[in-house]
């Protein structure tokens, strides 16, 4: 006979223990079972040892267990698993007593990306993650932000293909009826399906990982304070923590905006309706990808923009973008200021420096601002700059030295591959590592059509840094496979050094191009020079191709060479 112990998170009454307790029965080898509500311990006795996985899976999704103590029949009582050795008593908080040679108690606010790459490679390192969630599992990217916003823009895509393309000449075109809620309909079941694969069940089925939801605040060096959902508090004890709460998006403080239904990306990407009119206030990623499918799905949109399109990057990137807008009918209104916005009877009025404009739905996509105000850092003394967001080394490390941050809390750059990579290296250095986070060759994609995919230095940021610089910009009219494709929209640059020849960066708006910046990176990464780039082997008609090409530019005349020329 074998007796387990083990945590049960997600009861909320008496009668949770009673749908605990009858769905462990029916497991096969079970003899008793025992729910104690107050303290959340579910024993068992059974023939043979239960694993946490097989409980869960016997389980509604709404409980969860986790791992406690597995005795003989004449073993210690119940211990819980973040506080081994110490009997957990009804009434009593949840805490976690780290002591020497138990094992490392890990603490992560937050289940996005950044959050679940520090939990998994922590807990698969040996130590006890607990995860505190106070909304959705899984974050941004999943759930309101990389992958809903992909699929509707590969939805609006197959529209615009449908109503035009590049071979209309010969095939004929149709104008297709977009059903937005079928479209809704089949985006969150995707969402749904990735969520439950790669988070919940992650949580679900790993030993050293526990999950609370609820929201965390810092009341020690090493203690959060928990407000469970529910109402309900506890408190966790921690020896290393990370902050990974991620962000929302920023609402600028135009006179009247707060009191209209505006939209952020999130509610944008949800909406079953296509608005007859849209305007977007904003002139980056989220606004450019957004205006775009709103506009091929059927919307008549305005982009107001304080300054251009991406005017953060190479000038040539924004003024490649707002031609292809142009082309598509999309309004941009470089260098306005909105003064006032109002809402009445349906519809949104703004003021602003270009005249008043109007509209059926507003797309505030201004920025990103950290969720760090409720977490009570300037009490233990984390720095944070003036946004609010977390500052950190190299390391994802903290002022203090055991507590950690990754993703878009901090001031790194705002992708989740970013923030997945910030996490497993702060799980590494919290269990005993020294790695550190290299951006130096870090890929970035925007999804409009054709693609913005930037790597390394722009021109202008080499200046910057004092750096002697040499650069080819390449227009598309030059590549094989845009040529056959009847779309030349679009170019590639490289940023080298003068003398050397080293890449330092490159920028690319192309219909590919986030396929070919890897490339880039990686000839970055290699501290590869033009000349490398140019001897390289490179398939005939795939975009990529036009890497090469750009690198001969340096040397040679890439208009008096035969398509394969090597």
């Amino acid at each position: 006979m074998i007796r387990s112990a083990f945590t049960i998170a997600g009861m909320t009454c008496t009668d949770c223990a009673g749908h605990v307790k009858q769905a462990i029965a029916r497991l096969p080898g079970v003899r008793t079972v025992e729910v104690e509500y107050e303290s959340a311990v579910l024993s068992i006795e059974a023939d043979t040892a239960l694993a946490v996985g097989t409980l869960n899976a016997a389980l509604p999704r709404n409980y969860l267990v986790g791992s406690l103590a597995t005795e003989t029949a004449r073993g210690a009582p119940p211990t819980d698993w973040l506080n081994p050795g110490v009997p957990r008593l009804a009434g009593v908080p949840h805490e976690a007593h780290p002591g020497a040679g138990l094992p490392l108690s890990i603490a992560i606010i937050g289940s996005g990306g950044g959050a679940m790459a520090a939990a998994i490679t922590a807990a698969d390192r040996g130590a006890m993650v607990t995860l505190i969630e106070r909304s959705i599992i899984g974050g941004t990217c999943v759930n309101t932000g990389c992958v809903p916003s992909k699929i509707m823009i590969r939805a609006a895509s197959i529209v615009h293909t449908r109503e035009r393309s590049s071979f209309d000449a010969g095939i004929s075109i149709g104008f297709p009826r977009v059903d937005r809620k079928l479209l809704l309909a089949q985006q969150q079941a995707c969402v749904d399906e990735l969520r439950a694969a790669k988070y919940e069940a992650i949580i679900t089925d790993h030993p050293n990982i526990a999950l609370l939801r609820g929201e965390a605040r810092f009341v020690g060096l090493k203690r959060l304070h928990v407000t469970l959902v529910g109402g309900d508090s506890q408190i966790v004890v921690f020896d290393r923590a990370l902050i990974a709460t991620g962000a929302r998006a920023a609402v600028p403080p135009i006179l009247g905006l707060k009191d209209t239904p505006y939209w952020t990306s999130a509610e944008a990407l949800v909406s079953e309706a296509i608005p007859q009119r849209l305007i977007v206030l904003g002139s980056s990623v989220i606004a450019a990808e957004l205006a775009q499918a709103y506009s091929r799905l059927g919307s008549t949109v305005t982009v107001i923009a304080r300054n251009g399109l991406f005017r953060r990057e190479d000038p040539a990137i924004g003024e490649a973008v707002e031609r292809v807008f142009l082309e598509e009918g999309i309004r941009v209104l470089r260098q306005t200021r909105t003064e006032s916005i109002s809402y009445a009877d349906g519809t949104f009025v703004l003021q602003a420096s270009a005249g008043e404009l109007r509209s059926d739905a507003l797309l505030v996509a201004t920025g990103r601002t950290p969720n760090t105000e409720a977490l009570n850092l300037d009490g233990i003394g984390v720095n944070t700059d003036r946004n609010g967001s977390v500052e950190v080394d190299e390391h994802l490390r903290t002022n203090v030295p055991h507590i950690y941050a990754t993703g878009d809390c901090t001031a790194l750059p705002q992708f989740v591959y970013v923030a997945a990579a910030g996490g497993s290296r702060a799980a590494q250095n919290m269990t005993g590592g020294e790695a550190t986070l290299d951006l130096r060759s870090m890929p970035t994609v925007v999804f409009t059509d054709p693609q913005v995919a930037t790597v390394g230095l722009s021109e202008a940021e080499a200046l910057q840094e004092g750096l002697a610089v040499d650069s080819r910009l390449l227009t598309l009219d030059n590549v094989p496979r845009a040529l056959v494709n009847f779309d030349t929209r679009g170019f590639i640059k490289i940023v080298a050094e003068a003398g050397t020849g080293r890449i330092l960066g490159v920028q690319a708006v192309a219909a590919e191009a986030g396929e070919l910046i890897q490339t880039a990176a990686l000839a970055i990464h290699h501290n590869m020079t033009v000349a490398d780039l140019a001897g390289r082997l490179f398939p005939y008609l795939t975009m990529v191709e036009g890497l090469k090409l750009c690198a001969q530019t340096f040397s040679k005349d890439v208009k008096q060479l035969s398509c394969c020329a090597a």
